[in-house]
């Protein structure tokens, strides 16, 4: 059991993450941190924010299934498929990492997040506008997209928008539909395996995923108001303090 302080803050972190995931992904950067600050394990934290944020990713993801359509010249359907075996084995290795080993190894993903969300777009557009690359590299991008976002999935969302944009030539709006289909698929894969494997923290799950309903719904609503450069902004100043953060948590 938590006590309402702990719960207030798991709720509060719930909001906080799904109104980030509605207005431009990052929303393990608020529910990780406060998971952590619990008490939890950096593994049984990672597990329990995954499960906690994922109806939020349903959501989205079930408000976009008309738009889905073949990426890429890859059906959707074998996109999905390929993201949920990758979402099963990336959150079996995270079963098999010991707690102390994914405390030195979160913060270079959390790293790895917060340079997908600062460069991904630019980096993207400019290999674009370079390179040509077939289906068959996109089906090899996405199985390693689905691994991740398994085992971590900190800016899995914006990893993903890059890829789209640099394999399938895609603009931002065109892939709003599938990226958000991944990202639940590969969410739903991890879930099963880390109740499965009783990683979730339930106590602190439970109000966060209220938490991040709520906020989802806030996100949408705020986001249509605020200018998208703020929104970045914050956006990348929350990860960029987490990051740090971690890096003195793990090393300092």
């Amino acid at each position: 059991m938590v006590d309402i302080s702990s719960a207030a803050l798991a709720l509060g972190a719930g909001i906080l993450g799904g109104a980030m995931n509605a207005l431009a992904g990052g929303g393990s950067f608020a529910t990780l941190p406060s998971l952590i600050a619990l008490g939890l394990p950096a593994n049984v934290a990672n597990a329990t924010s995954n499960v906690a944020l994922l109806p939020g990713a349903g959501a989205s993801a079930w408000a976009f299934r008309k738009e889905l359509a073949p990426l890429g010249g890859v059906s959707i359907r074998l996109l999905g498929a390929i993201t949920f075996v990758g979402g099963l084995v990336g959150s079996l290795l995270l079963v098999v990492t010991p707690g102390r080993a994914f405390d030195v190894i979160i913060p270079w993903l959390l790293l790895i997040a917060f340079l997908a969300i600062a460069f991904g777009g630019a980096g993207a557009q400019w290999l674009q506008a370079r390179v040509t690359i077939g289906p068959r590299t996109l089906v090899v991008a996405q199985a390693v997209l689905g691994t991740y976002g398994g085992y971590f999935g900190g800016g899995v969302g914006i990893m993903t928008t890059a890829t789209y944009g640099l394999l399938a030539a895609m603009s931002p709006r065109a892939m709003f539909a599938p990226r958000t289909l991944m990202l639940a698929v590969a969410n739903f894969a991890a879930a099963f395996v880390f109740i499965g494997f009783g990683l979730v923290h339930w106590s602190a799950a439970a109000p966060m995923l209220v938490g991040s309903v709520l906020g989802g719904w806030l996100g949408a609503k705020v986001g249509k108001r605020l200018p998208h450069a703020l929104v970045r902004w914050w956006t990348l100043g929350v990860t960029g303090v987490t990051t740090l953060v971690f890096f003195v948590r793990a090393y300092g």
